[in-house]
């Protein structure tokens, strides 16, 4: 299956995890939401950025860093946000961190196979 709608199938599929958490539905969603859109829109401008060209990885390297910033601002940013409304703040981290990480794996995974198709073999 192709990188882009594995991402869009999971993100999917961990917000609907998410809603079946009981008491912790509200922050779990949102971690799950957040967790779901950054990780699906990284993976789409990855592709978007790193098509033609020479330098590929680098750009879609430079993609995955800013995601990862936007990450790290949304989930403290989430955090406040979850504790200030008196949701369940672990479940929001947690339905924020499982599917960051599965994400994660995924790109690295879209990078090694660009970093695969690109340049000369030693």
């Amino acid at each position: 299956m192709k990188h882009q709608p594995l991402s869009a199938l999971l993100a999917l599929a961990f917000v609907g995890l998410a809603l079946l958490s009981g008491a912790h539905r509200r922050g779990a969603v949102a971690g799950a939401a957040i967790s779901g859109v950054t990780g699906v829109g990284s993976i789409l401008a990855m592709g978007r950025f790193a098509s033609g060209g020479g330098k590929a990885v680098q750009r879609a390297l430079a993609v995955m860093a800013v995601a990862f910033l936007a990450r790290l601002l949304l989930v403290s940013l989430g955090t406040v946000l979850v504790v200030r409304a008196g949701e369940d703040v672990y479940a929001f981290v947690v339905a924020f961190f499982v599917p960051y990480f599965v994400f994660a794996g995924i790109e690295g995974a879209y990078l090694h196979a660009l970093g695969r198709g690109t340049g000369p073999t030693a």
